[in-house]
C-alpha cells in the first residue's frame, strides 16, 4: 500500500521551509518594502527589480487549462533536471536508499543519484527496448524509493508498453516517475490523466521539446497534491525567474502554433527515416515517437567525426548499452535535414 509518509526523508518531514517576503502577506498591494529590492527599477526599463511569483500561480493556471490537471498537482522546475534532483532530495536518504533506472535512458537520473549519494540499480531494457519486468522485480527492496521510466525513451525513441508501466505502478510502493519529455510527438496517451488512479505516479514534461523553449529552462512535474507539497517545501523560493514566467504565459496562448510544429516535425521525422534507411551503411533506423531518430550505421564514430568536419553535429551513442554503432539524430529544419542527407550521400 502506497504511503507517502513512509517515503519522505525524516529531515524533510521536519523541515521548516524558507518563507519569502512574498509568502507572508495575501491580497493586493501597491507599495512593496518587504524584500529589499532595488526600488528605483532596473536598466531594462521593466519591473525586473521585483522578485517573481514564488508559486508561479498564473503559469500553473494556464498549464492547468491546457493539460486538464489541477494547478495544485503541478510543480514547475528550472528545467526537468531540477524536478529530478528535488525528487531525490525529498524522498531518498543518502547512503541508505536506492533507485532503479532502465538503461539505455536519460543520463541525469544516474548523475543526480550520484550527486545525492543514492545507490543506483540497473534493469536494462530488453533487446526490443522494452521494460524487463522480471529484472525490475528482483532489484526492488524496502529501500527502493524511485523507479525511473522514460517514455518515449531517450536515446531509443520508442514508447514503452503501457501495460508494463501499469504493472510497475500496481506492484511497487515507491514513486514511479514517467518522464514524458517527448510525449507530444507520440501517439500514446499521456499518463497525466492517471494521477488520481495512481498516488505513487509522478509525470515529468518539459517546455524544451515540442514547445521549442529549451532556452527558458522550464520543466513540469505532475503528481498528487501531497507529493507536490513536499517538493514545494524543498525548492528554492524563486526557482522560476520572471522572464521565464512571462514568456511561458505567452507561449501557452499559442497552442495551435505548437500543434502545427509538432505535426510538421513528425512528418519530417517520418520522411527522414525513409531516406536514411535506404543509404548504404545504414543498418537500421529504429521506430521513433520522439523528435529524433536512433540510427544504426557502420562505423558510427567515423561517421560522427566526418559529419563534424561538414559542420553537422549529431550525437554519438555508440558507447551506450544496446546502442552500439548508433547515432542519435535530431529532426532539424528541411534545410538541415537535406544537408545531413547530402553529406551522408557524399560519404558513400
Amino acid at each position: 500500500m502506497f504511503d507517502i509518509n513512509k517515503l519522505v526523508r525524516s529531515n524533510i518531514k521536519n523541515l521548516a521551509p524558507y518563507s519569502s517576503a512574498r509568502d507572508e502577506f495575501s491580497g493586493e498591494a501597491k507599495v512593496f518594502l518587504d524584500a529589499n529590492e532595488n526600488s528605483l527599477g532596473s536598466p531594462l526599463n521593466k519591473w525586473y527589480n521585483r522578485y517573481p511569483d514564488p508559486h508561479q500561480v498564473k503559469v500553473k493556471q494556464a498549464i492547468s487549462q491546457v493539460k486538464s490537471v489541477a494547478a495544485e498537482s503541478i510543480f514547475l522546475g528550472n528545467g526537468s533536471d531540477e524536478c529530478i534532483d528535488l525528487l531525490y532530495r525529498c524522498f531518498c536518504t543518502p547512503g541508505k536508499d536506492n533507485i532503479i533506472i532502465c538503461p539505455p535512458t536519460y543520463g541525469m537520473y544516474q548523475v543526480s543519484a550520484e550527486i545525492n549519494d543514492v545507490e543506483i540499480r540497473k534493469a536494462p531494457l530488453l533487446d526490443d527496448f522494452q521494460l524487463n519486468l522480471a529484472h525490475l522485480e528482483t532489484l526492488a527492496d524496502e529501500n527502493t524509493k524511485i523507479i525511473w521510466i522514460c517514455s518515449p525513451n531517450n536515446p531509443t525513441g520508442n514508447s514503452l508498453h503501457r501495460q508494463d508501466i501499469e504493472t510497475v505502478l500496481n506492484n511497487f510502493n515507491g514513486l514511479v516517475v514517467v518522464d514524458e519529455a517527448y510525449i507530444n510527438f507520440a501517439r500514446q496517451k499521456s499518463w497525466v490523466q492517471e494521477l488520481a488512479e495512481y498516488p505513487n505516479l509522478v509525470v515529468l514534461q518539459t517546455f524544451s521539446k515540442a514547445w521549442g523553449l529549451a532556452g527558458l529552462r522550464l520543466g513540469m512535474a505532475f503528481a498528487s497534491k501531497e507529493i507536490i507539497n513536499v517538493m514545494d517545501r524543498v525548492k528554492p523560493p524563486y526557482n522560476i525567474n520572471q522572464v521565464t514566467q512571462e514568456l511561458a504565459l505567452k507561449a501557452l496562448e499559442e497552442v495551435g502554433q505548437v500543434n502545427d510544429m509538432i505535426r510538421l516535425l513528425v512528418d519530417m521525422r517520418n520522411a527522414l527515416a525513409e531516406v536514411l534507411v535506404q543509404l548504404p551503411g545504414v543498418q537500421k533506423v529504429y521506430p521513433s515517437d520522439a523528435n529524433f531518430l536512433l540510427v544504426k550505421i557502420n562505423k558510427a564514430r567515423d561517421v560522427y567525426n566526418y559529419l563534424l568536419e561538414k559542420g553537422i553535429v549529431v550525437r554519438d551513442r555508440s558507447n551506450v548499452l544496446l546502442c552500439e554503432d548508433c547515432l542519435r539524430i535530431t529532426i532539424g529544419t528541411e534545410e538541415e535535414n537535406t544537408a545531413l542527407v547530402d553529406a551522408l550521400n557524399q560519404l558513400n
